[in-house]
This record gives structure tokens, sequence and C-alpha cells, in this order.
């Protein structure tokens, strides 16, 4: 991609005027910025050519912020696909604009987008610290979920009733996208209303964002399945074990598992193309040296083995087929036609990864963005997301959030990893 300084400029609402209630604690200038590249080539390049080195905005507290806490009204929105962390993500907010900035109304939007249209009759609930103090502890999402777009110009049009002055979305690239729909709606109507994005997405493909929540209780969650696999594959003759894992269109997911346990022996992404022929004589070289064999799968890989769908789910993504399913059939047919008769056991635990709670690495992620997301909010940020780079936590503009997916570089580290830790061949056309 070609990137221009432009694209990282962060929208303001309007000027800051009012003093921080914030004490004890370090502001954040304007002027801080976390450099997108810092290899010596790019930076050399930049000032050869006389321009600013590409940077994102520093997250954090300003010394002066746009809302007076005393009279700011506050909304929070979970949508999409449950994920770890996301009632995490909802407490830091509350207990941030509430304990930290002294706001006291902080509404919770039910179901997702459906709560901010009035035909569908959710009612939105008061987030005291008492409601939201316990919710971390389980997997899900208090407020409740839901996929599809709804029109921004009744999303906008319940903001303006409910007397909203910032809105925290929390979601993966289709609510980024609603969230930007409803910050274009705000700036056509001259309206001084945030829209401030947190990014959750177990899947990690949220662009020119490091790290998203959810995806570390998910690869952890994931060695348990990839364990089981490992015992019923080496317990029985010509034993394979076949897991499907969550990653529609990146294996950041799979390739982090495949890392984390060293019994895999064959790890299957999106980004990188195979044949059912390639895969069965990985598998069975596998089982030759081994004795069994142990393989991992995202849900999105190896699609163009599947019959092409005309359908697509509420969030407009279109329907894939099921990869992890067809492997379970096909592989051992296709072993028997090899001369080799195989026992396959395939586990899918999907679903029991996506309710869990955040484990603590997430949970103190969770923590730490939700704080960053009030501060950005407070300060009159709009239209951005909240995200970590280079370990320091950043604002994103939207439009450049979801300008692209984030996929796994089948040239770059992680993917040269897999393949050495699996000893899988680097070509399984």
């Amino acid at each position: 991609m070609t990137l221009s300084p432009a694209e990282f400029e962060v929208a303001q609402l309007g000027e800051r005027t009012v003093a921080s209630p914030l004490s004890d604690t370090r502001f954040v200038a304007e002027s801080d910025r976390v450099l997108f590249r810092d290899d010596l080539a790019s930076l050399r390049s930049a000032l050869e050519n006389g321009v600013a080195p590409l940077s994102f905005e520093l997250a954090g507290p300003r010394e002066r912020i746009f809302f007076d806490p005393a009279n700011v009204k506050c909304a929070i929105v979970t949508c999409g696909g449950l994920c770890p962390g996301l009632n995490d993500a909802v407490r830091a907010i509350v207990i941030g604009l509430r304990d930290k900035y002294g706001v006291d109304d902080v509404l919770g939007l039910r179901f997702g987008f459906e709560g901010l249209v009035e035909s569908y009759g959710h009612k939105p609930v008061q987030l005291t610290r008492q409601r939201v103090g316990w919710i971390q502890e389980r997997g899900g999402t208090v407020l409740g979920t839901s996929r599809g777009a709804q029109p921004a110009t009744d999303m906008v049009d319940t903001l303006e009733r409910l007397g909203i002055d910032v809105l925290f979305a929390v979601g993966g690239d289709g609510t980024l996208k609603g969230a930007h729909e409803v910050a274009l709606e705000i700036r056509r109507r001259n309206l001084s209303i945030g829209v401030i994005g947190v990014p959750k997405t177990i899947d990690n493909d949220i662009s020119f964002v490091e790290t998203s929540f959810g995806f570390e209780t998910a690869v952890a969650a994931a060695r348990n399945a990839t364990q089981a696999a490992y015992v019923e594959a080496s317990g029985h003759r010509n034993g394979i074990g076949l897991v499907k894992l969550m990653g529609r269109d990146s294996g950041f997911i799979a390739g982090f598992a495949a890392l984390a346990d060293t019994h895999v022996g064959m790890c299957l992404i999106p980004e990188s193309p195979f044949s059912l022929d390639g895969v069965v004589r990985a598998v069975l070289s596998r089982i030759e040296l081994d004795g069994h064999a142990v393989v991992i799968v995202a849900e999105g890989a190896g699609q163009d083995l599947l019959a092409a769908s005309d359908q697509s789910d509420a969030s407009g993504n279109v329907r894939y087929g099921d990869i992890g399913v067809f492997l379970k059939e096909q592989i051992p047919k296709l072993a028997r036609s090899n001369g080799v008769d195989v026992s396959l056991k395939y586990i899918d635990p999907s679903y029991m990864i996506r309710s869990l709670p955040a484990n603590t690495r997430d949970a103190a992620f969770c923590q730490l963005l939700g704080f960053a997301a009030v501060d950005a909010g407070m300060a009159g940020k709009t239209d951005i997301v909240v995200g970590l780079w280079r370990r320091r936590f950043t604002h994103v503009p939207i439009p450049l959030a979801v300008s692209t997916r984030k996929k796994v570089n089948v040239d770059g580290r992680l993917w040269q990893g897999v393949l050495s830790a699996t000893g899988q061949p680097r070509d399984l056309r």
C-alpha cells in the first residue's frame, strides 16, 4: 500500500477548552507520535525526501479535554461475534468514565447496532459501577450482540434522542465500518458526538492494529484442542487428529496455535493455497515418520476446493464452506486409495473458545484499551479506533483501519516459523 501522512491524521470534534480532572498522571501531547515503520531504510528514505515519517497519534490522557465530565453522556455497544474479553472492555470503559473522569451517565445499548434503531425496541440499560463490577468473570457480553448493518441515519437519530455525546463501539471490521458511517452522518449533521472504536476480533485481522483482544485467549484455548487431537491420533494406528480453528480470511490463530504445540505436523491457512492431494501426501509422510499426524486448518482455508456459495451472513460476509468437514471426509478416502487405512478424529472447538472469559493477559489488555478509549472520547477524538503499535497505545483513523484486512505474510517470520515447527512442505499444491 502507498500511504500518506494525511491518512494517519485523527479527526477532532473541536477545541479542547476544559481542564482535565485527572491528577497524578502523565499527560500526552498532540505532538507525541508512534512511528509506523521503524526500520532504518524507511526512516532514511523519508528524511532524504524531506517528508516526515509515517506515524500514529499516541493515545492517552490530554491536559485539556473537549467534554465537561459533569455534562457528558456516553453509550457503549458491542457488535459481531462473541469473543473473550468483551465484558472486560465494557467494564473498563465504564470504570474509566466514572472513576477517572467522574462521568455519571453511561448507557449500555442492547444487541449491537440494533440497540441504536428505535424500531427494534431494545431499551438501553444504565451501566453503574455495581452493575459492571462482576461481568469480567464471565464470557460473552452482558449487553448482547448482533450482526448486520443498520441505517446510519436511524442510529444517529437515536444518539440525538438519547442525548449521547460519545459512542464507544466494541467490535471488529464490520463494526468499525458501521461506526465510520455513523461518524460520517454525525459530521453531515454538524453534531458534536464522538465515535470511538475498540478493536475486537478473535481472528486478529484488523489492519494497523498490532493485536486485538481475545486473540491470546483463543490461542491458549486452541492448544487444549490440539493436545486432545494429539492424544487421539497417537492412540490409534495411522491416527490423524484434525482441528478446525477460527480464521475466515487470516490464519493468525492457526499459525500461533501450531507454534504453541510441537505435536502439530501441519497447519493450513487461507493465505497459503493447497490441494487435497498435496495435503494427503504430506499427512501420509508424517504418519510414516511418527506413526500419527496432527493437522490444524483455519476455517477460511481451502475455499477453492469447495463449492462456491451465493449466500451471505447478516454482516454481508460470504458464507464459507466447511473445510473441516470436507477434509474429515476426503483425507481418509484418498489415503485408502493410496493403500493406507487411517483413523481420523475431528475437533471443532470454535464456539467453546469464543464463549470463554478472557485470560489474564487479555483481561489486562482490555483494561488498558478501555481506558485509552475513554481518554480519546473525552478529548473529543472521533472516527478512530484505539490500537496497539510497537507496545504503545495509538489512535488509528477508522478509514485506515478498515482499508484492508490484515493477513499472514507467507514470507514473514510467523509463517516461516510455522513451516519450521511443523516440518510441512512450503508448497502443498
